[in-house]
């Protein structure tokens, strides 16, 4: 990553909320739901999303979510 200020760099300034998203408002898989647990994606973990998924829908990431 370049630590580097570019052109289009603002320094300091905040960035609009407009801007920013946790990124589950959009489609999202069991592969998510397991990084966003902070566990390893194994079959295992991958077969607790779908579960997760199936009940809960969308708030099974959102929950997850800071």
């Amino acid at each position: 990553m370049n630590a580097e200020p570019d052109e289009k760099s603002r320094g300091d300034v905040p960035t609009p909320d407009r801007l920013l998203h946790s990124g589950s408002e959009g489609e999202f898989t069991a592969e998510d739901v397991v990084l966003a647990s902070g566990r390893d994606v194994t079959p295992q973990t991958l077969a607790w999303a779908e579960r997760r998924m199936a009940e809960k829908g969308r708030a099974s990431l959102d929950e997850l979510l800071p």
